[in-house]
């Protein structure tokens, strides 16, 4: 039979980050609390939560390679809302941001989640945080929760390669 690896919708051991873009504060403080009352729901303590605001979308990345290079956090929430306007500036911004912190999770192997919203319009993003489509930082942060759960899972348990 084979080996199943499947993180669970729980707190694992430790501090959680979020970092949240000031940029369609209306949207993303609905994204924050969103991903915040998941957290804290799922068993991670409030005081374990910590949260940092940045200007906009595209410096997301450099505040969350500051916070997983600390060495102190299971997770890091990103969250930010770009909203296309008349010039193509928010597929610059989208793509920069999501290839960096795709790359950071990687390099690093620590869970760095993409709640970074890119709507054609406000409307979208309404809906995307916390309207008919629910909340992006919701989805964040059980994202955040099962890939800690997984990672200790992989580490501790995966059977030791075959020679």
């Amino acid at each position: 039979m084979p080996h199943t690896f499947e993180g669970q919708l729980a707190a694992a051991p430790g501090r959680y980050a979020i970092v949240v873009a000031r940029y369609n504060e209306s949207i993303t403080s609905r994204l924050l609390s969103g991903a915040l009352e998941s957290l804290i729901s799922h068993g991670v303590p409030d005081d374990l939560i910590d949260v940092t605001w940045v200007p906009g979308a595209f410096e997301i990345p450099v505040a969350a390679a500051a916070l997983v290079r600390s060495g102190r956090y299971r997770a890091v929430l990103c969250l930010g809302a770009v909203i296309r306007g008349e010039t193509t500036h928010d597929e610059h911004i989208n793509r920069a941001v999501s290839l960096a912190i795709s790359e950071l999770s990687l390099e690093t192997g620590v869970p760095v989640i993409f709640g970074v919203l890119t709507c054609n319009n406000l409307e979208q993003a309404i809906h995307r945080a916390g309207g008919n489509v629910g909340n992006k930082g919701v989805e964040c942060a059980e994202a955040a929760l099962r890939m800690a759960q997984l990672l200790d899972q992989l580490a501790h348990r995966a059977a030791p390669p075959r020679s």
